[in-house]
């Protein structure tokens, strides 16, 4: 099942630049979909689309078979979040259970409601224990919580998610991406998330489109888009640390490994491969 499909022919800024220009491509139901790509290339535009927040393209947009720009808002807001970079750029009210209800309480859910919503979403994201909680005690990373949290509990079953680890150190990038994925697979939440961290693109996502100049210019699994740094280069990207390694090994050392691996574990089975092979 679809649940967005865009087809964009251009989109351009208010000072002429064209920002989005032959874009086509489909989230399903349950995917965990990343759209790649470096500063500057259109990944926020793109989301602010999905999002209903951009209406004034060229093409169409679809949510669940229905265009976006002919649906209210919230018929919009029922099915779909955008979560911003900056959490700061999200939250306002003073406390946490006060943040999370206010999405509920004004959908016209009951305040019996609201508070099953608001306790189901923190237990989701892991900060059940602090929802009288003050925002500004809260970390970066929890904030970024809490704003998933938010989403959860209007009962969005598609997230969208612009650069959800910036500001994050290695632990917490580690820990939203967990967070991610348990929200992907066990709650069968629908993520699309811009980032152009290509280091944890292959360990958790399902799709992925490449973006640059406001175009996709690659789209199928990680592996599939993953295939050369030339390729990577001329998008102002580069290949999985461990991918540019093996690749160099592979094409200037002249070792044989059978693939080109994006993941550290792959990586370990593939040296275990070629060491079985030359013991054999």
């Amino acid at each position: 099942m679809t649940r967005l499909a865009l087809k964009i022919d251009s989109f351009t800024y208010p000072d002429g630049t064209v920002a989005m220009s032959d874009i086509d491509l489909e989230i399903k139901k349950g995917e965990f979909t990343g759209i790649l790509g470096s500063n500057g290339s259109g990944k926020t535009t793109l989301l602010k689309i999905m999002d209903g927040l951009i209406k004034d393209f060229n093409g169409k947009a679809f949510l669940d078979g229905a265009e976006i720009r002919k649906l209210s808002p919230k018929e919009i807001y029922r099915k779909v979040g955008l979560i911003f970079q900056n959490p700061d750029d999200q939250l306002f009210a003073p406390t946490v259970a006060e943040d999370v209800a206010f999405g509920p309480l004004n959908m016209g859910f009951s305040e019996k409601d609201t508070r099953e919503r608001v306790s189901n979403a923190l237990k989701d994201v892991d900060m059940e224990h602090y929802a009288g909680k003050a925002i500004h005690n809260l970390s970066y990373g929890q904030k970024k919580r809490i704003c998933i949290a938010g989403l959860l509990a209007m009962g969005h079953e598609i997230l969208l998610l612009d650069e959800p680890t910036a500001g994050l150190d290695p632990m917490g990038e580690y820990k939203m991406m967990r967070l991610l994925m348990e929200l992907n697979r066990e709650k069968e939440v629908t993520i699309v998330m811009a980032t152009h961290s290509v280091d944890l693109v292959p360990l958790f996502l399902d799709r992925l489109y490449i973006l640059s100049r406001g175009r996709i210019v690659r789209g199928g699994t990680p592996e599939e888009v993953f295939t050369a740094p030339k390729d990577m280069e001329q998008v102002k990207l580069r290949l999985p640390h461990i991918a540019e390694m093996i690749y160099r090994l592979k094409h200037e050392d002249n070792i044989s490994f059978r693939k080109i691996p994006l993941t550290i574990g792959e990586a370990r089975r593939e040296v275990l491969n070629l060491f079985r092979d030359a013991n054999a």
